[in-house]
């Protein structure tokens, strides 16, 4: 059986589910919420950048570009990597140029 988490987004209070197997971009798409911007799905451009504030998560690969050994470690993430592991707390963050 998948497990499904909580997904919140504090900025916009904006929250969904989320299952272990799937990014929190992918779920947030699919339950058509708009809480983080959206660009390659890929995890090459950094427009889904957030800051993880609570919860368990794994990562998978992502542009040292845009998320570094650092950053990475102060819990910041591109939501098209992120895996839930428990609920989280996210915050998003503008990218470079973007507009809020």
């Amino acid at each position: 059986m998948d497990q499904s988490f909580r997904i919140t987004e504090t900025h916009s209070g904006t929250s969904f589910s989320c299952s272990a197997e799937q990014t929190v971009l992918a779920a947030m798409e699919q339950q058509q919420q708009r809480c983080v911007p959206v660009g390659c799905r890929g995890g090459g451009c950094g427009q889904c950048k957030v800051q993880v504030l609570s919860g368990e998560y794994d990562c998978g690969r992502m542009s040292s570009r845009h998320v570094d050994a650092a950053a990475q470690a102060s819990g910041q993430a591109l939501a098209c990597r992120l895996f839930p592991r428990s609920d989280l707390a996210i915050e998003r963050l503008v990218a470079a140029g973007a507009a809020r």
